[in-house]
């Protein structure tokens, strides 16, 4: 005897809707997102402009470029201003001093704003979160001009310090102009400036995380401690991550504007680095296909770093920048 059997219905997968729009004529599709196509423009023309069309120009890595020769009527030199730059002594300062200060920033810099997203969150007061928030976040809003010379007025040879040490017959102290310590006050400058600026990803990570959690945690006897381990750091990891492989993306770019303001006070020894290296050679003394050599290793150097964190990435279970 036959038994009727009702089935479940059964929901197509994902995959078959993503081939159903993907049947959808082109101009259909792009007349249906024109919108978004529009509202991104913008952004794209300016990338288009600045930063893919400009890589053409990395050819005058290859020629003894003369700007009033132009590209055509350059020599063509193959690898013989990488050989020079490799020989070149200031160019193993400059990278010797930028790995020493992308070190700093990673180890001193980078945990500076989670800790700031972590307390922040812990604020009750909204009206007290508010207000720090927007003392925190208004230095990155300063030019590098003016954070300079505010270090310069507090630290300086004849800043508010040392005027104090020497009132009280103390010995006055060498900050700004001190090759020892330059890089660590690099790194204090910009933690001044931007650390509280980088809290705004960190915060919407924490905002993301289920309160449902934290109930669970603190039903079960977890403290704030283990709450903190357990539930808000595991929710903030696939962002860390993500900022942390952006970050050695451009490790070797570790801010132009201010170490060349503060470059004459220290000397080229202890401030060049592969930024002012590249504008001193080009710009000023006109080796332009050196300092695009030097420009394109370090270009190079910085995308292998970034698919070398995001392959780690994913052994460790993180997306990273882009899946597998």
């Amino acid at each position: 005897m036959a038994v009727n059997q009702t089935l479940p219905r059964v929901n197509p997968p994902p995959e078959n809707k993503l081939s159903a729009q993907r049947k959808m004529p082109f101009l259909s599709r792009l007349w249906r997102d024109s919108p978004l196509l529009v509202m991104v423009a913008p952004a794209v023309i300016i990338l288009l402009l600045f930063t893919y069309i400009p890589l053409l120009g990395s050819v005058i890595a290859f020629m003894d470029y003369v700007p009033f020769l132009g590209f055509t009527g350059s020599e063509w030199v193959g690898w013989a201003n990488f050989s020079s730059l490799f020989s070149d002594t200031a160019f193993w300062n400059a990278l010797w001093n930028t790995a020493q200060i992308t070190f700093l920033q990673i180890v001193l810099f980078f945990p500076v704003p989670i800790v700031l997203a972590v307390l922040l969150n812990t604020v009750a007061m909204p009206l007290a979160k508010r207000f720090v928030q927007s003392v925190i976040y208004l230095p990155h809003f300063l030019s590098w001009v003016i954070i300079v010379a505010l270090f310069q007025q507090i630290l300086g040879g004849n800043g508010v310090l040392n005027r104090f040490l020497i009132t009280h017959g103390l010995t006055p102290l060498e900050i700004m102009s001190n090759p020892d310590t330059f890089k660590l006050l690099l790194t204090t400058q910009a933690i001044w400036k931007d650390a509280g600026w980088g809290t705004i990803i960190f915060l919407a990570a924490i905002a993301a995380i289920n309160p449902g959690l934290y109930e669970a945690a603190t039903i079960d006897g977890a403290g704030a401690w283990q709450r903190f381990w357990h539930v808000t750091l595991p929710g903030m990891r696939p962002i860390i991550v993500l900022m942390l492989i952006l970050r050695l993306g451009d490790a070797l770019t570790v801010g132009f504007e201010q170490i060349l303001l503060q470059r004459d006070a220290v000397g080229p020894g202890a401030a060049e680095v592969l930024d002012t290296f590249t504008y001193f050679n080009g710009v000023v003394d006109g080796s332009w296909g050196t300092a695009t050599a030097a420009g394109l290793l370090k270009g190079v150097v910085s995308l292998l770093l970034v698919l070398a964190a995001n392959k780690l990435a994913h052994r460790l279970g993180e997306e990273g920048v882009y899946r597998r």
